[in-house]
């Protein structure tokens, strides 16, 4: 098994990063679209309903499988042996940073049921501030990445 882990791994690891690059896309431009859903929709005929469908499948056929994939992907490359070290602090403040951001990405969902239902109660700004959650995660997981501290 180990032998097939470090064959797959570059494999592994390229997938990885093409799945975190499409995630972080989604987590950047989902909260913009409410931010024009809240403060647009409204002022546009069928507007809403463009809306509820651009975010529906932006989260359901981009954002779903890509977390999906970035999750799996990360999991082999941390079960490849020699490639963490648990003793440092990197991958702790990576993995933590992680569950922030899927804590984010299941935030977004539970947002965009809430406009669905015609229950939102967030501003525009709120949405604005919400947005640089994934910013702040990713400045985390990439100097952790890459500064191994």
């Amino acid at each position: 098994m180990t032998d097939l882990l470090y064959t797959i791994y570059p494999w592994v690891k390229s997938l990885h990063v093409m799945a975190v690059i499409s995630w972080m896309a989604g987590l950047f431009y989902l909260p913009r679209l409410f931010v024009y859903h809240v403060e647009k929709a409204q002022s546009v005929e069928g507007a809403p309903e463009i809306f509820f469908e651009m975010e529906e499948k932006l989260l359901r056929v981009i954002m779903g499988p890509a977390m999906v994939v970035t999750w799996v992907c990360g999991l082999i490359m941390v079960f490849t042996p020699g490639v963490v070290d648990w003793q440092w602090a990197w991958p702790w403040a990576k993995g933590a940073a992680v569950i922030a951001m899927t804590w984010f990405h299941h935030w977004l969902m539970a947002r965009r049921k809430d406009f669905a239902e015609g229950r939102n109660t967030l501003t525009g700004r709120q949405y604005r501030m919400m947005n640089e959650v994934p910013t702040v995660l990713m400045v985390v997981i990439v100097l952790a990445v890459i500064l191994k501290f």
